[in-house]
């Protein structure tokens, strides 16, 4: 160190002889000093230009001091004021107003401090500061109020809006229209939209309206998607004679009519933006194109953007948008790769439109191949992505990628305090419907109890039924909707919420319950959705056994698409009413309804259960050549089964030859089924060779040729079979009968005793099959698949499920009441014949639904004809 500072005069000469530079600090005093030696006079241009110039945070605190000096320091707070927020120290300033006697300037001052916190987003210190105004007696402006008021509604807290409105009120600024425009905003951004209304009702009543006025009502009721209220005042406004609609207007009551559906008033719009030519603003241009895209009027929307001479990456946003939810995605994917392509950039709306629209269409990877894109492109993803990307993961049932959306969330989305807790919600939900989708319902069921019951919403309620009704779980879903209606929850089930609770009572049979939902919907006058509705109780009778109820449904309907007359076409098919079937496509082609591949699907399925082989046939044949509709992989397995069932192997294996494409597990288990019934060994081990050659793991199809084996006696393949089993990890569904009563469901596994009643159960069944054999039932030994004497057959044959959930329905019935019994495997045929016998000594028809479809037994015979 002492080396290096001896060596110091070796500098070069230049610069041992330069003079040092003056600091900014040196420079402001001198300029002091020599102002002051002269005259008072020139000091104040000299303070005014430095507080002017001062370029840091040091020299407006140097200035201060030499003003406090000097003793001039009230010639220039407000100028102080100034420069210290300039330099981001509002701290100094607040401390300096602090001081100062409130007057005008000093008001001007605290305005300057509060509208740059509510510009950084502090909106609290916008409250702190507005408070301390008033502590202070500084009394605020007209300028003050709507700073404040906008804070307000940018937390959103009503309480301090309120407070806010009874200062504005003591303080005699309630007929000042621009604070009255500020009040109207700040109701309506906190949801009090009723608040909102009545201030403008003040103003409209005191005459101060202007048209940020109506402006700012109307944007209220869109913004709370009450559009019939933002168009119903946006026409009041419009026959007002001294308000003059402008773009603002506009751009807010156009969503409002694309919510509506409402295309007259938007094209009423459209027309009167030309007149006024407003139409050349690219904010209405984009309006317009947003309104009738929602409308779906995506032509007119595609001649606006056409028309349009400046596009922004809005104007893109609303066609890529509108023709995805038109169904038009191919053309809206056309549009987005333009937009790459002319280098327009992308935001967050493109890509979540994109993204939506491969979810909807149920691809699901592509999906998740363009939220990857835009992550790459560092485009940060919002509620609305994220929620058509869990949308996509549950159409492929993609879990792994939907945990990893799910970690996303939690990093990037969730648990933040400034969080909007509606969007917060709408990814919970996104998130209990992928782990629904992808059958972890424990997970979705442990989000959607994590979610508050006073915060779920209706779409939380209907996520979580829909889940347990869709992937078997009906039992739970009806649970949950029950204690969705519970007295204290004021939740309303909407259309979808109901239509899962259908289906879910549609897969237990469990019409007590259906009944009374159809009840509620009548009671709850659910008209403006009913065709919906009502499809689904055409499937939830039909599926619960009553095929009456279900057409009697189908008359009283005002409006039926194709899916009504499939539901009913469906119903009669599974009841084995294939004439009725007939009928009903008959009437179907007279009200100007043409079949296509699903009607096709149905009626190959109705005659494939009612034994009308030749007329299955014919429809086969008319689907190609009549209605230009090409048979797919379900219409052949549907022939494969009535020609199986019929007997006719042989053309059902030309059949399966001749298929344009690979047959898979399902054409192979209904040849199989066929043979089953016939007796056919050898084709039916053909059959299972190709199911186990395409690697099926269906138990149904182990048990078939167990069940072929056995009728023949040959009960070393049985035991083969069953060891083929055990080796592959193939479990057999336990057979499992189950019955609606009053007082809940009773349900039956062979050989149960755990029934409080089963003795009286057992008792009973003995004593119905000791009197149908006196009267010619003979048990069919051969459905017991165990080597075993016919004796002991019999008692095994004796224990089935359903024997057992009949007997308990006759204990436990009114005579000539229907008896309703649902069996989640194929009902054996020996406790089809035992039933056929028993419905001729008892007063109760008998509706039996299997895996397959409808038995009504009645007085003796069967609505099955034997074709099951």
């Amino acid at each position: 160190m002492l080396r290096s500072f001896s060596r110091a005069n070796t500098k070069p000469e230049f610069l041992l002889q330069s003079k040092p530079r003056a600091s900014g600090g040196a420079i402001t005093i001198s300029l002091f000093s020599s102002a002051v030696a002269q005259n008072q006079a020139s000091l104040t241009p000299i303070t005014s230009t430095l507080l002017q110039k001062c370029n840091s945070l040091a020299q407006a605190k140097l200035i201060h001091q030499q003003l406090l000096v000097q003793g001039l320091y009230q010639d220039f707070t407000t100028r102080l004021v100034s420069a210290y927020l300039t330099h981001n120290a509002p701290s100094h300033s607040i401390s300096i107003l602090e001081r100062l006697t409130p007057s005008t300037s000093v008001v001007f001052c605290w305005n300057t401090i509060i509208r740059r916190s509510l510009r950084l987003g502090f909106s609290h210190d916008v409250l702190s500061l507005f408070r301390r105004m008033l502590r202070l007696h500084c009394p605020p402006d007209h300028y003050t109020f709507p700073f404040v008021l906008k804070a307000c509604g940018e937390l959103p807290s009503f309480r301090s809006g309120a407070a806010v409105h009874a200062v504005v009120s003591t303080t005699g600024f309630d007929s000042n229209v621009f604070v009255c425009n500020a009040l109207v905003a700040m109701y309506a951004r906190c949801g009090e939209l009723d608040d909102a209304r009545q201030m403008f009702e003040e103003m409209h009543y005191k005459g101060i309206c202007d048209i940020v006025s109506w402006n700012s009502i109307v944007a209220a009721y869109t913004q709370s998607r009450d559009a019939k209220n933002a168009v119903e005042l946006f026409r009041i406004m419009m026959n007002d004679s001294e308000i003059h609609p402008d773009i603002v207007s506009l751009v807010n009551v156009l969503p409002a009519c694309g919510s509506l559906g409402a295309s007259l008033h938007g094209m009423q719009l459209h027309a009167f933006a030309l007149r006024r030519g407003l139409f050349e603003d690219v904010f209405v241009g984009n309006a317009l194109m947003d309104m009738y895209a929602k409308c779906r009027m995506i032509e007119q929307a595609n001649k606006v953007f056409e028309s349009t001479e400046v596009k922004d990456v809005v104007s893109w946003n609303a066609m890529v948008t509108g023709y995805s939810q038109a169904g038009r995605f191919e053309e809206a994917l056309g549009l987005f790769q333009k937009m790459r392509e002319e280098k327009i950039e992308l935001d967050v709306v493109t890509w979540s439109a994109v993204i939506a629209g491969y979810a909807q269409k149920g691809h699901g990877y592509e999906a998740l191949g363009v939220f990857r894109q835009m992550q790459l492109c560092g485009s940060k993803p919002n509620v609305v992505t994220l929620v058509s990307v869990l949308s996509g993961c549950a159409s492929i049932a993609a879990l792994l990628q939907g945990k990893e959306t799910h970690c996303y969330a939690i990093k990037c989305v969730l648990n933040y305090d400034w969080n909007d807790p509606g969007e917060d919600l709408m990814v919970i939900n996104g998130l209990i419907d992928m782990y629904a989708k992808c059958k972890s319902t424990n997970v979705a069921r442990l989000m959607f109890d994590s979610v508050a019951p006073s915060d779920r919403n209706v779409v939380t309620w209907t996520v979580m039924i829909g889940g347990y009704a869709q992937h078997g779980e009906a039992n739970d879903a009806l649970k949950l909707f029950s204690e969705m209606l519970q007295e204290g929850n004021s939740m309303k089930p909407n259309t979808f919420t109901i239509c899962c609770a259908l289906m879910a009572c549609a897969h237990l049979a469990a019409l007590r319950f259906g009944k009374q939902i159809h009840a509620y919907i009548l009671r709850n006058r659910y008209e403006s959705v009913m065709l919906f509705m009502e499809n689904c109780l055409i499937d939830m009778y039909s599926k619960s056994g009553d095929i009456h109820a279900a057409r009697v449904v189908f008359d009283n309907m005002q409006h039926r698409n194709s899916v009504s007359w499939t539901s009913l076409l469906t119903g009669y098919g599974m009841h084995g009413y294939g004439e009725e079937a007939i009928k009903v496509l008959d009437d179907m082609r007279a009200a100007g309804f043409v079949p296509d591949g699903i009607t096709f699907l149905v009626l190959l399925y109705v005659c494939s259960h009612s034994g009308m082989v030749d007329q299955g046939i014919r429809f086969f044949e008319s689907m190609h050549t009549e209605y230009s509709v090409t048979p797919e992989l379900d219409h052949y397995a549907c022939m494969v089964d009535l020609l199986g069932r019929a007997g006719r192997f042989g053309q059902a294996l030309e059949l399966v030859h001749s298929m344009p494409m690979e047959p898979t597990a399902i054409v192979w288990i209904a040849l199989l089924s066929g043979c089953r019934i016939h007796g056919n060994v050898e084709l039916g081990e053909y059959a299972a060779a190709q199911l186990q050659e395409l690697g099926s793991e269906n138990d149904g199809s182990y048990t078939l040729l167990s069940n072929i084996y056995a009728n023949a006696r040959r009960w070393r393949d049985v035991a083969r079979v069953r060891s083929l089993m055990k080796y592959s990890g193939v479990k057999k569904r336990p057979g499992c009968s189950w019955v609606q009563g009053k007082k809940g469901t009773a349900t039956f596994y062979v050989g149960d005793r755990s029934h409080p009643q089963f003795e009286q159960i057992y008792k009973l069944l003995a004593d119905l099959i000791q009197r149908i054999k006196a009267i010619g039932f003979v048990p069919e030994t051969n459905c017991a698949l165990h080597d075993v004497d016919d004796e002991e057959k019999g008692d095994l044959l004796f224990e089935h499920s359903e024997k057992l959930a009949l007997a308990y329905s006759i204990l436990v019935s009114t005579p000539g009441v229907p008896i309703h019994i649902t069996k989640n495997l194929r009902v054996c045929s020996d406790c089809h014949n035992a039933f056929t016998y028993i419905s001729m000594i008892i007063d109760n028809e008998i509706i039996l639904r299997d895996s397959s479809r409808f038995h009504h037994f009645k007085s003796g015979s069967c609505s099955c004809r034997g074709y099951w």
